[in-house]
């Protein structure tokens, strides 16, 4: 008997951290889910283990997909076409972080991290659009930050990267609008991953990759244009927007990776 779903999403990004964890959220509540990184990581608990749950193992696939080798690209397409008619969602997270020493500066690091933030979403888009477009009013969505709302030391190439898929996301949205195609930008706050365990400085209303995926998937409901989180990290960044001279007094020093 075919197992039904409730829709189908692709997730990137997904081997570890915050990707990992929507995959869990969306498998549990009933999607087909097919999840892609470079390597299966932390997804190996849920593809490879004897114990768990016939039903949730039944709806992951893993496509591996590395966003850096725009040759197997194609490859990536026809893989996710084997699995999937269309999509219904597609949930874009996959990324990096690296901070600038300006006193020694890689200023190389800023192509890099554009290539694999900003331009890795692009391409991961141009992978997906065809099968959204042959979904019933699909939604697609990208994982920005809130380290776009406001300045912070050493991010000049990740902040960068994250407000230029902001920009990518807005813009994008006027033009899927004749297909029926909704267009999501979350960002959220710190988020207890990997990459963030890097970070040697004070994180605010730091959650767990769990918490944050349970909050997009909800979120995500309401297909909303953006989906900022927690907002009382939203406030303060509000504010830093507005009183920009204090807020440059009161950061110094530090970095801040958010995802």
């Amino acid at each position: 008997m075919t197992r039904q779903f409730k829709g189908t999403v692709w997730i990137t990004g997904a081997s570890s951290g915050l990707g990992f964890s929507l995959a869990q959220t969306y498998l549990v509540n009933g999607w087909k889910v097919i999840a892609s990184s470079r390597s299966k990581g932390e997804l190996k608990l849920l593809l490879d283990s004897e114990n768990k749950d016939r039903s949730a193992q039944d709806g992951l696939v893993f496509v591996p997909f590395d966003m850096s080798d725009k040759h197997g690209h194609s490859d990536v397409r026809v893989q996710l076409e084997k699995e999937c008619s269309s999509l219904d969602l597609a949930i874009l997270n996959a990324g990096t972080c690296e901070y600038l020493e300006i006193e020694n500066p890689d200023w190389s690091m800023m192509s890099k991290i554009n290539h694999i933030n900003y331009l890795g979403l692009v391409n991961s888009v141009e992978i997906c659009l065809p099968l959204l477009k042959k979904g019933n009013k699909s939604l697609l969505v990208g994982v920005s930050s809130q380290a776009v709302n406001a300045p912070f030391p050493k991010a000049e190439a990740y902040g960068a990267s994250k407000a230029a898929i902001r920009y990518f996301l807005s813009s994008l949205r006027m033009d899927l609008k004749q297909f029926n195609i909704d267009v999501s930008c979350v960002l959220p706050g710190f988020v207890d991953t990997p990459l963030t365990k890097k970070n040697e400085f004070s994180m605010p209303f730091l959650m767990s990759s769990e918490a944050a995926a349970s909050r997009i998937f909800n979120a995500l409901k309401n297909r909303p244009f953006e989906y900022a989180f927690p907002k009382r990290l939203s406030v303060i960044l509000y504010l830093a927007r507005a009183f920009p001279k204090t807020w440059l007094r009161l950061n110094t020093n530090g970095s801040h990776s958010t995802k």
